[in-house]
């Protein structure tokens, strides 16, 4: 059975110069790889290294960084119980190869990354905002968006009185012990 360090070291060894960088830190190994290597280095990582399970997909924003976004997966192989984290750095003009055909679950993190940051998945099956209202302008979680938010046109997207979920039959009430506070022991629930 292979390290998550001695595989980082054979994706390298595999992959040559498109792996740009492995690191360690606290025990979790990355490899950072070239764009354009990444949907094969991946692909190799389910197929031929046993990384069943993508844990999640994410995006960071480094702006005023060329490239200015970087992709993360977070990998793990419930044969071999390792992890390994794989990043690629994508500039704001570059689409990235979807991984949904290879890990379905990156369909939904895809889209996340997608309609929070406007980063485009090439071949993605449904490529289209999943927080966020279809034609909304924005991508909430650039750096550059203000933290007080960007006024919109769309009337009712939300709202500063009370929940109407509030005092319902499914909402838990605040203080008291974990029985008192559930639904069911105020009747809501028959």
């Amino acid at each position: 059975m292979k390290t998550a360090a001695q595989i980082a070291q054979a994706l390298q060894e595999k992959f040559g110069s498109a792996v740009t960088a492995t690191t360690e830190f606290r025990g979790e190994h990355t490899v950072t790889v070239a764009l354009g290597s990444l949907k094969a280095l991946l692909k190799h990582c389910n197929g031929e290294l046993g990384f069943d399970f993508l844990v999640d997909v994410s995006s960071v924003d480094h702006m005023g960084r060329e490239p200015r976004f970087e992709m993360v997966y977070e990998l793990y192989g419930y044969g071999h119980n390792q992890h390994l984290r794989v990043k690629a750095a994508v500039s704001e003009d570059e689409s990235v190869p979807t991984v949904s055909d290879i890990w379905a679950t990156a369909n939904w993190h895809e889209r996340e990354a997608y309609d929070m940051m406007g980063i485009d998945f090439e071949g993605h099956p449904d490529l289209r905002r999943i927080l966020m209202w279809e034609g909304y302008p924005f991508h909430p979680l650039r750096k550059d968006f203000p933290l007080e938010g960007i006024p919109s046109d769309m009337p009712e997207v939300a709202f500063t009185g009370i929940a109407p979920l509030e005092g319902g039959p499914f909402v838990t009430c605040s203080g008291g012990d974990t029985v008192s506070r559930e639904p069911r022991s105020r009747g809501a629930l028959k």
